[in-house]
């Protein structure tokens, strides 16, 4: 990202332009490299945010919701007392440095005060200080007096700007000229490392806006221009930085700087909480997986100590055949099996502290509590085969995801699982109802449902006579076709097709079966888990997975 002086010159003119004369009406510090300010302008409420992170350090307007802690960290409570209800009258760049300062009029009960909030981006040394006739009211990050540091940050000392770099100034035609005539090679890395405030990132803009053959009048010209094309480049779709001006071919235009910073932020933003929920749904959900597999490891070793029951048996049997040749004190003797065809022999261990006919009782026993924990235990495996099967079908849903909104009824799902932790709040929640992905093809509306809560929903949504999928020996989402009992077009069968098999574990696959019937052949069993149906008198179609995004609406 461009977050370098060229770029924040821009951004520090739009902001004059629209936060001069604003009153700041609320703060907040979301995080400790995360400040929020709601603003009262003339033309209405801004919210602008100061990220403050070694990644991502930024000055922009936002409309995105980030709730705030219980308490408030030390450095906003030192905000809100001297900025409350403060007037910005200058928002300015400090000449080719990564620094914006805020100029307020501060007024309490006792006093009016002028004030100055400095903004530094730079990097993992990013911070904000708040300054008072040269001297630090406070800093967001500090120095300690004991450290061995050229800068001094701490409340009363006096603030300096950092030293500035040894580059040469973007509007000194002579020295560009002069940079040009004594260095050769990369071009972007020469204009990056000699000249102020242009990233690596903006040179590049400059050698491909100007050509490889670019002169040190081109770059002063560029450097200088006022003119403005903001944008967010792209590549294979995805955002990948955002432009005063760029010559990249994928592109979306946008009308400032600032418009196209925050969409660029909030595409970044939402991958990372996107990425961020996926770990934590995904962690939660390993460690039930882990242990439903642990348990049927313990219960698979069970049975291996229950396959030789009707040995056992057996042998029980034949100390009773041979009770009359069995004396007290032997320690055991040697039987034909007469269920071996060939007549062959089996050797039984006898307790000697035993008469003949308590040994047959004590191998009775054994066997009968065998078979006893073999019944028990292979129930236990199927309801835990069961389990496995419910959570891996949960794990799916997850990785089919494509954005928050396909995780968050998931994610209440895992709730009620006992997964995650609910949130204690007096308030009675309010149930987000998340609408199914839609589509529409031939006069027909396709649904497909996003999480096992949802396919469940959905069944329960749809008329008898309407359509309905799922592929066969896979994980899926649940798709309906709204036909009424109207005869289906095939062309509307196989994307509804195509779509259940791109939103199913199959979906690395080329040939997916997928069956379909009329609703009315769907059951869901009683105290069956989220997403699980039977289903009869249905038909197979193989297709090939298809996300069918043309045909996608919004609900």
């Amino acid at each position: 990202m461009p977050q370098d002086a060229f770029t924040i010159n821009f951004i520090a003119k739009e902001l004059q332009r629209v936060l001069v004369g604003g009153k700041i009406s609320k703060i907040t510090q979301q995080s400790k490299d995360l400040l929020t300010f709601i603003i009262y302008t003339r033309k209405g409420t801004v919210k602008l945010e100061i990220c403050l992170a070694a990644k991502g350090c930024r000055i922009n307007l936002t409309d995105a919701e980030v709730p705030a802690p219980k308490t408030a960290l030390g450095f906003c409570m030192l905000l809100r007392k001297h900025l409350q209800n403060a007037e910005i009258t200058r928002v300015e760049q400090i000449e080719d440095e990564r620094i914006v300062f805020f100029d307020l009029d501060c007024t309490s009960e006792f006093e009016l005060a002028k004030m100055t909030l400095y903004i530094e981006l730079m990097g993992k040394y990013s911070n904000a200080v708040l300054v008072q006739n040269g001297i630090i009211v406070g800093a967001l990050k500090t120095t300690a007096i004991s450290e061995s540091t050229k800068r001094v940050l701490f409340s009363g000392a006096k603030y300096t700007l950092p030293e500035p770099q040894e580059k040469h100034s973007p509007r000194n035609m002579a020295q560009i000229t002069h940079i040009f005539d004594e260095a050769s090679g990369d071009k972007a890395k020469i204009i990056s490392d000699k000249i102020k405030g242009v990233s690596y990132a903006t040179a590049l803009e400059i050698v491909a806006a100007c050509g490889e053959n670019l002169t040190a009048n081109d770059v002063f010209n560029y450097l200088n221009d006022e003119s403005c094309a903001p944008c967010v480049t792209f590549a294979n779709g995805e955002p990948i930085d955002f432009k005063v001006r760029s010559a990249a071919a994928e592109k979306r235009a946008y009308n400032s700087v600032l418009e196209a910073q925050t969409a660029y932020y909030a595409s970044i933003n939402a991958k990372k909480d996107f990425e961020d929920k996926v770990r934590k749904l995904s962690s939660a959900l390993s460690s039930a997986v882990k242990k439903q597999e642990k348990r049927l490891a313990v219960m698979e070793q069970k049975l291996l100590d229950c396959r030789d029951m009707d040995t056992v048996k057996l042998k029980g049997e034949l100390i009773t055949a041979n009770v009359y040749a069995l004396q007290r004190g032997m320690d055991g003797f040697e039987a034909v099996n007469y269920y071996d065809e060939n007549g062959g022999k089996i050797k039984i261990a006898l307790d000697k502290s035993l008469s003949p006919a308590d040994n047959a009782q004590k191998y009775y026993k054994r066997y009968a509590k065998l078979k006893r924990t073999a019944l028990s235990v292979n129930e236990q495996k199927k309801e835990t085969l069961e389990k496995l099967d419910y959570l891996n079908s949960i794990s799916a849903h997850i990785r089919l995801a494509e954005n928050l909104c396909d995780l968050a009824e998931t994610e209440e799902e895992l709730k009620d699982l006992g997964l995650l932790p609910k949130e204690q709040s007096n308030k009675k929640k309010t149930v987000q109802i998340t609408p199914y992905r839609a589509y529409m093809l031939g006069g027909m509306k396709i649904l497909a449902g996003r999480s096992n809560v949802q396919n469940d929903r959905l069944l329960k949504s749809i008329s008898r006579e309407d359509l309905w999928l799922h592929t066969q020996g896979y994980h899926s989402s649940h798709v309906a076709i709204l036909c009424g009992g109207k005869p289906v077009p095939d062309e509307v069968l196989l994307a509804a097709a195509e779509i259940c098999a791109y939103y199913s574990d199959g979906r690395a696959g080329s040939k997916i079966p997928v069956d379909y019937t009329r609703r009315a052949f769907v059951k869901k069993p009683p105290k069956a888990n989220a997403g699980f149906v039977i289903y009869t008198d249905y038909k197979t179609v193989l297709v090939s997975p298809n996300a069918h995004g043309e045909l996608r609406q919004e609900l």
